[in-house]
């Protein structure tokens, strides 16, 4: 059987045991395709069906969330935590609060949680969680409500030695602290059971800007790797949180020009720069005034709005999706690739979809898939569990050293398994093998469990 023909025959039945759920189906696909090959060639974990287990979450909690508004009305959502893994270390991985949350949505996440968490050499399997609440709009008392219900549940299923959420979409500062406190208050212990937590209680420091840096980071690498830096490269970043803003901070810090970011409204083109005294604006405006990016255009008239629209159509030497799945299509990538684009660092998780990734492989293009670029955020995730089982805080210039580390191995072991005989580097497969041998070697030694 050919390798094409095993891959539709394993997707086939991934498909008929899991209906109606295309993302995870997606996230599936994008390792299977270099994972099977590579089975193949090392018959152990064929013999022991190591992917076809890894297809299977280890569990997925369902629950329902009661809570009250701000009027006394009775709210009902429902809340999830799919752990997925935890072959090499507790389940790891965020809280995702939005509308959009579906189980598929985040089996797609906990299934990549997996292999970025390997990745990073840290002992921490793979976990997703979330809701179908969604905090915009929301009062901050309506927020602590619906947190404090969400984690009086959730509570009885994690622990610092069993499952470690973090914060994701719509899970911020604010709604880790409500939901540790509730922890603490229920279970009257004091333990790293969450990860983003305050700096007064046991947070990290770095850890807002640590996906974002570590994007940057690995984009980094792969131009060293061609004898190239970033300094003088310009660069589209695609969304305007967390990650897009430290993203687009690390660039400018090493002499890269960005000239665009986006919300979910449209995107900015600032054909100047983006300064640090833009990106400061940009701050102000998302995390205070809660307002569009059109109003950048409005303080810096040189730029212009594209309503309704995302970067990909602004020339660009490198490209950084970091705004949320399947935000680049087969269209935006040829568009980037025509306009003389040379690598795409993936910030947000799974934002390319699989014709944009064909089309940046045949480009042959530096890709780095979100699983190998975005793993920062885990990486310093996992620094703050050590930290608070140790008792200790390590600094920001500590931590970001370790950080560099980090993301410079993952590099590293992209190379070791993506790197062909002609020098080129296909870093998707490179992800996908490194992350896959760790975890299935500690499924073999285990046996059949």
């Amino acid at each position: 059987m050919s390798s094409s023909e095993q891959l539709e025959e394993f997707m086939n039945g991934l498909i008929r045991r899991n209906p109606g759920e295309p993302e995870f189906h997606q996230a599936v696909h994008e390792v299977a395709q270099h994972i099977l090959p590579f089975i193949q060639a090392n018959p152990k974990y064929e013999k022991a069906q190591i992917l076809q287990r890894l297809t299977e979450p280890d569990r997925i909690v369902s629950f329902r969330v009661c809570w009250e508004d701000d009027e006394g009305s009775v709210r009902t959502q429902r809340g999830y935590r799919v752990q997925h893994s935890n072959a090499i270390g507790p389940y790891k991985g965020g809280i995702r609060f939005h509308d959009n949350v579906t189980q598929s949505i985040l089996k797609f996440l906990a299934f990549e949680q997996t292999f970025k968490n390997s990745l990073t050499g840290l002992p921490m399997g793979g976990g997703k969680g979330g809701s179908d609440f969604n905090p915009k709009g929301k009062s901050d008392r309506e927020i602590m409500r619906f947190c404090q219900s969400f984690m009086t549940e959730l509570c009885r299923h994690i622990g610092p030695f069993t499952d470690v959420p973090a914060g994701d979409i719509g899970v911020g500062g604010r709604e880790i602290s409500y939901m540790f406190g509730q922890y603490k208050r229920i279970r009257n212990e004091f333990t790293g059971v969450l990860t983003g937590k305050g700096l007064a209680f046991g947070g990290s420091e770095i850890r807002v800007e640590a996906t974002g840096y570590g994007v940057v980071y690995f984009m980094e690498d792969m131009l060293a790797q061609k004898g190239e830096k970033l300094e003088g490269k310009v660069c589209a970043v695609s969304g305007s949180g967390n990650v897009a803003q430290y993203a687009v901070e690390k660039l400018l810090a090493l002499g890269a020009k960005v000239i665009t970011m986006s919300d979910s409204s449209g995107a900015i083109h600032d054909p100047d720069g983006i300064t640090t005294e833009k990106l400061a604006f940009i701050k102000h405006l998302k995390e205070v005034k809660r307002g569009r990016i059109s109003e950048y255009c409005d303080e810096y008239p040189n730029a212009r709005y594209l309503d309704g629209k995302r970067p990909w159509g602004v020339p660009c030497d490198l490209a950084f999706p970091c705004a949320t799945q399947n935000e680049i299509s087969g269209e935006d990538a040829t568009l980037l690739v025509q306009n003389g684009c040379k690598g795409v660092s993936e910030g947000a998780n799974m934002p390319s979809t699989k014709e944009a990734i064909d089309t940046f492989q045949k480009a042959r293009i530096m890709f780095a898939p979100s699983k190998a670029a975005n793993a920062g955020g885990v990486a310093v995730s996992g620094l703050e569990m050590t930290q608070n089982s140790m008792r200790l805080s390590w600094s920001r210039e500590e931590l970001n050293q370790r950080l560099r580390a980090i993301m410079g191995d993952i590099h590293r072991k992209c190379v070791q398994y993506g790197k062909s005989d002609d020098g080129h580097v296909d870093y998707l497969k490179g992800a996908n093998i490194a992350g896959f041998v760790k975890v299935a070697d500690a499924m073999l030694a285990y046996g059949v469990i």
